[in-house]
């Protein structure tokens, strides 16, 4: 019975590239790595800076409302494609935050259970069997796996340091071009740290534009920046809201990853047939967490607190790693640094890959760490790591400065 079972399978899932559990998604396989750490070395303690979630909870004034909200009769109800509340508070937080004042926010705006759900619908949108996204390399890589299951084509733009870890879009082939549909960008970036820059947009734009490609600029971390970085929109863009949408979310600037809350903004046309998508795929976020999420983006000052908490253990964590021999600056946005692996160590261990390094680190010196080795080998840390004061932030930092020393990294 297994086996017949076995034969009905779709056959998209014989194709396993683009299995996120078994390829793409490398977070499976850390978590699997820190649990026999966990097994092997009870007594010490391991400093996760692998899968980046915010370390605090929501801001009370979130958790009150969604308490308030959550026993009232009305809400009991489905939401549909989302509540007149929270699309008014998503278009009020771009204008207020992003000075993006053009949205209509009941034909411009739609909310969704997370990115990661407006994500995986959007190659439903637009893909047919053939037709080409373009994405960043590395990259969240939900929107990818979704064009395969659809028997569309992933095209991979490499994120470089030597260009600023921006795509290049000058040496794509005019058959690839032809076929795309769809460009995937993410700033600021993860897990590069980047930011967009006004100049850059207008380069998106303008080859979107050329091109006859619909724009996804996922901005999920977008008021993560620190240092007199300002926030900056795709939609801010001249031209941006006639070739695409932006996408924001609540998990990372509002501690609400578990919540599940997004939007989606920008060109009617993209909302209109991804909300015909999602009136088939779900029935809606509850609506009490809609008006706990309503709350925050009213209340920006809440991420510029998380801002700051970042920041200040960047401050740290950077002169420590710069001291240990690490190229790196401080990133301008995000929670991510994003590091070249270091060549082996002193007494003869060579790392063949970013992963083989990030295996080390964690066996080692039982720092947790996310590899990448597509399209440099490099490791991305996070600064999301528990800790309960500023005392404690500065003596876990301490403690990933010994355990560092103590391997004698070769550069």
């Amino acid at each position: 019975m297994l086996g017949m079972v076995s034969d009905l399978i779709a056959d998209r899932f014989r194709d396993h590239s683009f299995d996120i559990a078994k390829q793409d998604y490398k977070f499976m396989r850390i978590k699997a790595a820190k649990e026999r750490i966990y097994k092997m070395y009870p007594d010490i303690e391991l400093i996760d800076m692998g899968v980046g979630e915010p370390d605090i909870q929501a801001d009370k004034g979130v958790v009150d409302v969604l308490c308030q909200e959550a026993g009232k009769l009305e809400n009991r109800l489905y939401s549909d494609n989302g509540t007149k509340e929270f699309q008014a508070a998503a278009a009020e937080y771009l204008s207020n935050v992003f000075k993006v004042d053009n949205l209509d926010p009941y034909e411009e705006v739609l909310h969704g259970i997370g990115a990661k759900s407006i994500l995986s619908m959007l190659p439903l949108c637009f893909i047919n069997p053939g037709d080409i996204t373009l994405t960043t390399l590395p990259s969240y890589p939900i929107i990818a796996t979704h064009t395969k299951y659809l028997g569309g084509v992933v095209y991979g733009l490499p994120l470089l340091r030597s260009n600023g870890f921006y795509p290049d879009f000058s040496n794509i082939n005019n058959i690839i071009l032809y076929r795309s549909k769809l460009l995937y960008i993410n700033y600021p970036n993860n897990p590069t740290g980047q930011v967009a820059t006004k100049e850059f947009y207008k380069k998106v734009v303008d080859f979107a534009h050329k091109n006859n490609i619909v724009v996804i600029a996922d901005s999920t971390y977008s008021t993560i920046v620190f240092d007199g970085e300002e926030p900056l929109s795709f939609l801010s863009i001249e031209g941006a809201k006639e070739i695409g949408i932006e996408i924001h979310s609540l998990s990372k600037a509002f501690n609400m990853t578990g919540w599940r809350i997004a939007f989606a903004a920008g060109n009617p046309d993209v909302i209109n047939i991804l909300s015909t998508v999602k009136a088939n795929s779900d029935s809606g976020q509850f609506r009490a967490i809609q008006k706990a999420g309503a709350y925050a983006l009213r209340h920006p000052q809440i991420s510029r607190c998380n801002v700051e908490r970042y920041s200040r253990r960047f401050d740290l964590l950077i002169k420590v790693l710069k001291e240990i021999g690490f190229d790196v600056s401080k990133p301008k946005a995000t929670f991510y640094c994003y590091l070249p692996i270091p060549k082996g160590t002193r007494d003869g261990v060579v790392f063949k890959d970013a992963e083989d390094f990030s295996l080390y680190l964690l066996t080692q010196a039982q720092i947790c760490t996310v590899p990448w080795n597509t399209p440099e080998a490099n490791v991305r840390l996070s600064v999301t790591f528990e800790a309960k004061d500023i005392e404690d932030e500065k003596r876990i930092i301490n403690l990933i400065k010994e355990r560092l020393l103590r391997l004698q990294l070769v550069f």
